[in-house]
């Protein structure tokens, strides 16, 4: 039988043209299917949905990954794998969003974009698209089970695990990176998939939650933060949750007012996550006597974390409307493969 693939259009770089004045504007996706003929030759039945009108990935919401989600639960018996075409500069937040949102995912969601539209000369478009949509369709050669039953990010020859990316280059085509874990698969003459890095496939049904909460912020730290801006930020009027991007492995400032800023918000029941600023390494929260407060006002370490995905785990964790402790203690817990637990 033949496989078939869905393909979400969301916009973004892949799918823009330039116009009479030279500006980059977006295209309709069967603009994008004339200007790839290979998509022809793939042994797979491709259909196409849009998300609406094409949008610029810095334009992405909250809400646009819960239509997201919400389209994948639709459409998850009809397809046998999905590709998010979308725009490279929020395109980790939303892949971390998704891989949160579908809970017991038992087939491949690939986001993946370009650098250069896909009518450029030197596009990088047509190879990520055509990678993305093989990677959706991968079954293991003995057994036929999906092959990668999680929500993943391709681009430029790897592909890698969606709430572990970050993008890091936006003048080169190796624009996102995996830097606490290794790439899923690599695509080179042949598909080499790294099953030993891969989530099994999961016992349960595919479980879809339609509900974030925005009410976060995410601060991050620097020398000469003062008093009234940190204030000003974690006083915000219901706010229920914060990521504190930290020095090293977990540090921060250890002077009085700042622990009285966290403690106070922790007190009236702020939730807040403590992660690294480095994009390599992990918090090893107490470690050093800079951060060893941290617990006692009661932060959570977030290991090895991204901040694209910190952002949206907290957004999905608040969502749940759970009692506070129960909150923090799923907030330090490995959901979705986002953090590796020592």
């Amino acid at each position: 039988m033949e496989t078939s693939i869905l393909v979400i259009y969301t916009g973004g770089t892949a799918g823009m043209a330039y116009n009479k004045r030279g500006e980059l504007v977006p295209m309709k996706f069967e603009q994008i299917r004339r200007k790839m003929p290979e998509l022809r030759q793939l042994n797979m039945a491709v259909d196409v949905v849009n998300l609406g009108e094409p949008i610029d990935s810095s334009n992405v919401a909250p809400a646009d990954w819960l239509r997201m989600a919400a389209l994948i639960a639709e459409k998850y018996d009809l397809y046998d794998g999905f590709v998010v075409l979308h725009g490279t500069d929020t395109m980790a937040y939303s892949a971390a969003a998704l891989s949160f949102l579908l809970e017991n995912l038992g087939k491949t969601v690939v986001f993946t974009g370009a650098q250069v539209p896909v009518g450029g000369i030197r596009t990088d478009a047509r190879r990520n698209l055509v990678t993305a949509l093989e990677m959706a369709a991968a079954r293991h050669p003995v057994g036929n089970a999906v092959r990668v039953p999680e929500v993943c990010l391709f681009f430029n020859d790897l592909l890698i695990r969606g709430n572990r990316a970050k993008k890091v280059e936006s003048q080169q085509y190796d624009a996102f990176r995996s830097e606490n874990y290794p790439p899923l698969a690599q695509a080179g003459i042949e598909l080499m998939f790294h099953d030993r890095h891969i989530r099994p496939l999961p016992a349960g049904r595919l479980h879809v939650h339609q509900r974030l909460d925005e009410r976060v912020a995410l601060i991050r730290l620097f020398p000469g933060l003062s008093e009234r801006v940190l204030r000003a930020q974690l006083e915000l009027d219901d706010l229920r949750g914060c990521v504190l991007e930290t020095y090293g492995s977990g540090n921060a400032p250890t002077t009085p007012w700042f622990l009285q800023c966290l403690r106070e918000a922790s007190d009236r029941g702020v939730l807040l996550f403590n992660v690294s600023q480095c994009e390599e390494g992990r918090v090893l929260q107490g470690r050093y006597e800079t951060s060893a407060y941290l617990s006692d006002i009661g932060l959570v370490g977030g290991d090895d974390i991204t901040v694209e995905a910190a952002i949206t785990k907290l957004m999905f964790v608040l969502g749940l409307e759970l009692a506070p402790a129960q909150a923090r203690r799923l907030m330090a817990q490995d959901l979705r493969g986002e953090i590796t637990l020592l």
